[in-house]
C-alpha cells in the first residue's frame, strides 16, 4: 500500500486567491507523489498544464424543470461522494466553509467515516457570510464537523472565534506562492512599452469589488503622480471598474492609467511594477501582496485584516489606516524617491517571501494535517524533501 495519499480538492476555480492557493497546493502535492483529484464545476484556471498524478472531475448540475434554481450544492456533494468511492480517496480538502465544507461533510456521511474532511477558511465565509444569521449556523456546523480546519491568518482565526463562538482548534497556515514562478522577472524590454525610464509604475490587481476600495487606488496614484512621474496599471475586472474609469477621466489621468484586464502571467506583470497598492477595507490575507513581495515589489496597503501579518511596516512595505490615501501616497513617494531605501525594501521582500512564506514549508504543514486526520504515518521522504527544498533557516527550524 502506498504511503502517499489520495486527496480530493474542491475550490472556486475562477479568479480569486483561494482558487489560486488551492490549485498551487494541488500541483505541489502531486509533484511530491500524492494523487490529487480536483472536483469543481470548472477547470481551475491556474491548472492549465498536464501534471502527473492530477485528475479533474467536473461537477455537472442537473437542470430538472421541478427545480427553480439548479441544485449545485447537492450535485457537488454527490460528485464528491462518487469520486471518493471510485478513487478510494483518503480525504477531501475543501476551500471555504459553504458550500464546500457542508457538501464534503454530506459526502462523508454517504461513503463512511474513513473519508476525512479538511476545511480551509479564506475569509469571505467568515467576514461576510457569517454575518448573515440565516446561514451562520450552517457555517458553524461546517467548521465544527470538519476533521481539521485551517485559516490563512491569525486575524481570520480571531474573527472566526468571535463571530461564530468557535472553540475547536484551527490551524494557522499562511497562503504561499510557488517561488519557481514568482520571482523578479527580467522585463526590461517589455517595460519600455508602458513607461519612460524616469517614470515609476504602480500596480493594483483585484476583482474590483467594493471591499477592494479601488477608487482609493486612483486617489493615491493621483497624489503620487503629482510628485513622482508615474504610470498606474490596473489588472483584473469587476463591478467597480466603471467607477474607476469615470474617476480617472475626471482627474485627467487617461494617459497615465493603463487598464490591462485579466492576465494569466501575473508574475511577469507584477515584475513591471515598482509598487503594489492594496487599500482594501477587508483582506483576510492579501495574496496579491505576497505575489508582489515574491517579485521584489513592496506594497503600500491598509492596516486591515491579515495584511499586517504579511507586510512588515517600513521593511517590506507600508501600512496606513483604511481610506487614508494621503498617508498611502506619502509612503509610496518616500520609497520611490529613495533608491537606497527602495533597494533595502526589495531585498527584504524577497527574503520574507521565500522564508516566512516558503511554499515547500506550507505544503508540508498541510501534509502534517492530512496524515494526522487519516491516522497514517508520514513517509520519511516527505520531511526530507522539505528539509532539502526550504531555505536553511527554515530547515534548521524543522530539524529542531
Amino acid at each position: 500500500m502506498s504511503d502517499f495519499l489520495k486527496i480530493g480538492i474542491t475550490c472556486y476555480p475562477t479568479l480569486g486567491g483561494s482558487g489560486v492557493v488551492a490549485t498551487e497546493l494541488g500541483m505541489l502535492l502531486a509533484e511530491k507523489g500524492h494523487e490529487v483529484h480536483f472536483i469543481t464545476h470548472g477547470m481551475p484556471f491556474r491548472l492549465g498544464r498536464f501534471v502527473k498524478n492530477i485528475f479533474y472531475h467536473e461537477v455537472e448540475v442537473p437542470d430538472y424543470h421541478v427545480f427553480r434554481y439548479p441544485p449545485y450544492d447537492l450535485a457537488l456533494a454527490s460528485k464528491l461522494a462518487q469520486v471518493a468511492e471510485l478513487k478510494d480517496l483518503d480525504l477531501l480538502h475543501v476551500h471555504y466553509a459553504i458550500p464546500h465544507a457542508v457538501c464534503a461533510i454530506l459526502a462523508k456521511q454517504m461513503v463512511g467515516s474513513k473519508l476525512k474532511v479538511v476545511t480551509t477558511l479564506h475569509g469571505t465565509d467568515i467576514t461576510v457570510l457569517a454575518q448573515d444569521q440565516s446561514i451562520s449556523n450552517m457555517i458553524q456546523y461546517a467548521i465544527n464537523d470538519s476533521d481539521a480546519v485551517t485559516a490563512v491568518s491569525q486575524d481570520l482565526i480571531r474573527e472566526t472565534r468571535e463571530t461564530l463562538d468557535i472553540k475547536r482548534d484551527i490551524d494557522l497556515i499562511y497562503n504561499f506562492v510557488d517561488k519557481r514562478i514568482y520571482y523578479p522577472h527580467d522585463v526590461s524590454e517589455l517595460r519600455k512599452e508602458f513607461a519612460e525610464p524616469h517614470e515609476k509604475i504602480l500596480i493594483h490587481i483585484s476583482n474590483f469589488r467594493p471591499v477592494k476600495r479601488v477608487l482609493d487606488v486612483v486617489e493615491t496614484f493621483n497624489l503620487v503622480n503629482q510628485q513622482v512621474p508615474s504610470k498606474l496599471m490596473f489588472v483584473g475586472e469587476g463591478p467597480e471598474l466603471s467607477k474607476v474609469h469615470q474617476r480617472v477621466n475626471e482627474l485627467g489621468l487617461n494617459d497615465r492609467v493603463i487598464f490591462c484586464g485579466k492576465q494569466d502571467d501575473v508574475a511577469k506583470v507584477i515584475s513591471l511594477a515598482d509598487m503594489m497598492l492594496l487599500p482594501s477595507e477587508k483582506e483576510s490575507f492579501g495574496l496579491v501582496a505576497l505575489e508582489a513581495m515574491s517579485c521584489g515589489v513592496p506594497t503600500v496597503g491598509s492596516n486591515a485584516g491579515g495584511i499586517p501579518e504579511l507586510i512588515v511596516h517600513g521593511q517590506t512595505g507600508y501600512l496606513a489606516d483604511i481610506g487614508d490615501v494621503k498617508a498611502m501616497a506619502a509612503y509610496a513617494v518616500k520609497a520611490l524617491t529613495d533608491p537606497k531605501l527602495y533597494a533595502e525594501m526589495k531585498a527584504a521582500c524577497l527574503f520574507r517571501a521565500h522564508h516566512t512564506f516558503c511554499n515547500d514549508y506550507m505544503t508540508y504543514k498541510y501534509e502534517e494535517i492530512y496524515y494526522r486526520v487519516t491516522g497514517k504515518e508520514m513517509p520519511a521522504c516527505i520531511k526530507q524533501h522539505v528539509l532539502e527544498k526550504c531555505p536553511k533557516d527554515v530547515s534548521d527550524q524543522l530539524k529542531s
